[in-house]
């Protein structure tokens, strides 16, 4: 029966050092998020990040602009917290309008005020193995998969899902770790060849978001399973893995919801440190 990888204790943990490193500053570091409309889901994770960053003694600010805002006047806004020099970090909360391509936006936030490592330029640095702004979920799976204390040299490690926030920075920070990693996505699957992958693999993460996905019979036995897609189904919170018999084989698995949830805010507000830090 495989161990839970659950994010809350981790979190404490990162926790503690982003108290004391605040405390280090010459001021509080404050983050400005900007919430378009009103979108249940990243209304509730603006909340988090309100109450977590007032537990660690850093600024925070929720900026709530209308939902048809423009992209000119979003970007506008952008600018002006860009050249403020009170602001250290800029978050523009998920999902915002759909004639807002968020992608775009992203690029017009400074790369030093990053705090998502969204920006092109942070993502660029990741390749270098350079960047001290990661983005905040691939991050958080590296600090679960730290926890473990396995070395993760020449692992046979496959990722399911190719997003610019989950797959594509994780990749990269799982070679800079010397990780052997296949990436599946949607094509891999369509040609039928994701379960021969997802069998083989050392270390499994998935981040598609469809519940199911990967069978739990297909887990290969003493692996280590991050789950990161969450599904509602009938009212319940599940991953992308089937998680009772996926238990039963691997090694360690991350509960969903409990996994790598928790630690994505935590990691977000260590992000704003180091931009604060960079800035000074």
């Amino acid at each position: 029966m495989a161990k839970l990888l659950e994010g809350r204790s981790v979190a404490e943990k990162i926790r503690e050092e982003i108290k004391i490193q605040v405390q280090g500053l010459k001021n509080p570091p404050f983050l400005a998020s900007i919430l378009v409309g009103d979108d249940p889901g990243a209304a509730t994770y603006a909340q988090s990040q309100a109450k977590i960053a007032e537990k660690l003694g850093i600024v925070y600010k929720l900026f709530k602009l209308k939902q048809d805002i423009t992209e000119e006047a979003l970007i506008d806004f952008i600018f002006k917290l860009n050249a403020d020099k009170t602001v250290n970090g800029i978050i523009v909360q998920m999902p915002v309008s759909q004639h807002i391509d968020y992608k775009k936006i992203v690029e017009f936030i400074s790369p030093l005020k990053d705090v998502e490592g969204m920006h092109p330029a942070n993502m660029g640095k990741v390749l270098f193995g350079r960047s001290r702004i990661v983005a905040c979920t691939a991050n958080s799976v590296m600090e679960l998969l730290n926890s473990t204390g396995l070395d993760l040299y020449g692992k046979e490690t496959v990722i399911v899902g190719h997003s610019e926030i989950v797959g594509k920075p994780l990749m990269l920070l799982l070679l800079e770790k010397f990780a052997t990693v296949t990436v599946c996505h949607i094509g891999t699957s369509k040609v039928g060849k994701l379960e021969g992958h997802v069998r083989r693999a050392e270390i499994l993460i998935v981040a598609v978001g469809q519940a199911g996905l990967i069978k739990g019979d297909w887990i290969k036995e003493g692996s280590i399973v991050i789950d990161v897609g969450i599904n509602r189904i009938n009212d319940k919170i599940v991953g992308d893995v089937e998680f009772e018999e996926a238990q039963k084989r691997a090694a360690y698995i991350t509960p969903v919801p409990g996994g790598v949830g928790p630690l994505t805010v935590t990691v977000l507000m260590r992000n704003l440190v180091e931009a604060a830090k960079l800035q000074q």
